[in-house]
């Protein structure tokens, strides 16, 4: 993603807004991609990127007051932790003086602006990007998605998972109907995908039974950030795990270092169904 593009757009820009709010409506699947990402064996991801809104504090602002009030910029090496975003700034400001390229910078969740990320070439998430893309002649898209250099799909179709995870089949690429026109992708159904376990935390439950069943005190390490794997499965949305960690005796009421609990840090993406089974074993 070097010299990745930056395309100003007005700031009052309602599409561009509603843009902005899916993506952080559907944050959790992206950090749901990044959580299991961290446990592949092989990397799978190409590209995890997450745009934030950045702003200077009202006393550098007075003194540039020709900048920009606002710039979306992109992050990746991106952690979240249940409250904030982390990340490394990876475009250079237009005007904005408190931020550079390459910094390692923190955003609160309404700062999102923008997710996306990269499986086999095709990308998920991206609603901005796609807004965008919808505002350029064929021949702007097409030299837009040569500098990215991924798969960005049919305009107006913004994919939150591969296919596969909800058991239809793979998109097709390119071929002799790609010359033609070809038909055009349908939307994916959203709710589907909402309601629909990740085939990692599915796959995991008989080898996460079996560490827990010969190594107990497993579910009493933590992470950098003070998490339980209990924790890490219950930001992930992991159902499955969440499952398999209670019935071994997970704590349900252990607070993180940052002091959330793990059906806290479900609640923060909206797993629902997580929510539910914490509620369940007392950790509501």
């Amino acid at each position: 993603m070097a010299d990745s593009p930056i395309f100003p757009s007005p700031s009052d820009d309602p599409e561009m807004d509603q843009a902005g709010a899916k993506a952080r409506q559907t944050f959790r699947f992206f950090w749901r991609e990044m959580a299991w990402e961290r446990r592949r064996i092989v990397p799978g991801l190409e590209l995890a990127a997450v745009k934030g809104s950045f702003s200077d504090p009202p006393e550098i602002r007075a003194q540039n007051p020709d900048g920009l009030e606002v710039e979306h910029m992109w992050l990746l090496e991106v952690d979240f932790d249940g409250r904030q975003v982390h990340g490394t700034l990876i475009n250079a400001p237009h005007s904005l003086k408190t931020f550079h390229e390459g910094d390692r910078v923190t955003i609160a969740g309404k700062q999102i602006c923008d997710w996306m990320y990269v499986i086999g070439g095709s990308v998920y998430g991206g609603f901005t990007v796609d807004l965008l893309r919808s505002r350029m002649g064929k021949g702007e898209r097409k030299q837009h998605d040569q500098a990215w250099g991924f798969d960005f799909g049919d305009v107006g179709v913004v994919n939150l998972v591969p296919p596969e995870y909800v058991g239809e089949a793979p998109a097709k690429k390119g071929g002799l109907l790609s010359l033609f026109g070809g038909a055009k992708s349908e939307p994916q159904d959203y709710a589907v995908v909402a309601a629909t376990e990740h085939p990692m935390s599915v796959n995991m439950r008989e080898s996460l039974e079996q560490t827990l069943t010969e190594t107990p005190g497993f579910l009493q390490d933590t992470d950098d950030h003070g998490f339980t794997f209990l924790h890490q499965l219950a930001l992930a949305g992991s159902l499955d795990g969440v499952d398999v960690c209670l019935k071994h005796g997970a704590d349900p009421k252990k607070a993180a270092s940052n002091g959330m609990t793990p059906f806290a840090l479900a609640k923060s993406l909206g797993w629902k169904k997580v929510m539910a089974r914490l509620q369940e074993a007392g950790g509501g």
